[in-house]
């Protein structure tokens, strides 16, 4: 009987670990073509201007879907497969209570090397907030991915040079640290809807993830993907297709007129028109150095730099399924006062 079953065993160790690399290799490639096709679709095929609002917008929405559900299942996936090693107390002992203010650090610092959008960087969020790893510290994450990266600092380095570039860089790390902090010392965890913190496999709730085998772990992985996109996939159709709606649009005039250098709110006002905003900092900042030649000060621009690039309003509706309205309304109050602080204080030294 025992030499029976090892050569089963054995076949299904390879085909398990054959599946795994096929899906792999499957999931790169439609990431890799993602763009490509979506260009000749819509700019080949029906002959849409990908440069104006419509083409653009169009390409955005189909572009945008498809990525977000490929970094939403791979992520997600590769996560709970890895919490399944882990207990949720065992992760929390490792980024939380007193060595929080560490993981708020880490948290920032990974944000700075993974360069997603706002909304590129909700499907990390979820899989660390799963995986037990604390509010405050992948709060600290979502600010900062979308805020920093390598994109944004070339582009900054060469618009406007070394020093406006250290300053927007250590002044984007100052606030997705002590934001996510201050979330985590508030201890909002009750505003995270339950279904993020459950643990199931085949449809039932589990306590514990020890003795698990690899089948029972990637069935796992595979049934919180399927899990959690049932239930966020309105919330990402509406997000992604209100962010296609307002894509390339920024009031450049109405920017000048009212956030001009002799109006004290003009920070204020900065934040106001970013907030609604989606983009990157790569998409944004051509904008930001028209504004710039029309005399609006640097701290101002910076300041709608950050809250168009680290919060938007297609973020928060993604947010919305795993997050309370409470805690969301927390995230953008604490990010966008920090945002606002640097604004005014960049523009009193600069």
């Amino acid at each position: 009987m025992t030499t029976a079953t090892r050569p089963d065993s054995r076949r299904r160790l390879i085909q398990r670990w054959a599946a795994l690399a096929l899906a792999a290799v499957a999931w790169w490639v439609l990431y890799a073509v993602n763009q490509p096709f979506w260009d000749w679709l819509i700019g080949g095929v029906f002959g849409l201007d990908l440069a104006s609002r419509l083409g653009s917008g169009v390409h955005f929405f189909f572009y945008d879907t498809v990525k977000i559900i490929l970094l939403l299942a791979g992520i997600i996936f590769l996560v709970t497969v890895a919490r399944s090693f882990m207990s949720v107390e065992r992760t929390r002992a490792l980024l939380g209570g007193k060595r929080e203010g560490i993981g708020n650090v880490l948290a920032a610092g990974l944000g700075v090397v993974t360069p997603f959008c706002s909304c590129s960087a909700v499907p990390a969020f979820i899989g660390f907030v799963a995986s037990g790893i604390p509010l405050g510290v992948t709060m600290s994450f979502l600010i900062a991915s979308p805020l920093i990266n390598e994109v944004a600092i070339a582009l900054l380095l060469g618009l406007f040079g070394l020093g406006p570039t250290l300053m927007y860089v250590g002044a984007g790390l100052v606030i997705a640290i002590l934001a996510g902090y201050t979330i985590g010392r508030l201890k909002l965890e009750r505003w995270v809807e339950p279904f993020v913190f459950e643990t199931k496999l085949r449809g039932q709730v589990i306590e514990s993830t020890a003795g698990l085998s690899w089948d029972d772990r990637i069935q796992m992985g595979v049934e919180e993907v399927g899990s959690i996109l049932r239930k966020i996939w309105p919330y990402l159709l509406v997000g992604i297709g209100l962010g296609a709606a307002i894509h390339g649009w920024a009031p450049e005039d109405f920017f000048a007129a009212y956030a001009g250098a002799d109006n004290p709110f003009a920070v204020l006002i900065a934040v106001v028109i970013g907030v609604p905003l989606y983009s990157n900092a790569a998409g944004i900042l051509p904008l930001i150095d028209a504004l710039y030649a029309k005399g609006l000060p640097m701290g101002t621009l910076l300041a709608f730099m950050m809250a168009t690039v680290a919060l938007s309003l297609p973020e928060m509706i993604l947010l919305r399924r795993v997050l309370k309205p409470k805690l969301i309304a927390v995230f953008v109050s604490v990010t966008a006062v920090g945002i606002i602080a640097v604004g005014y204080l960049f523009n009193a030294i600069l």
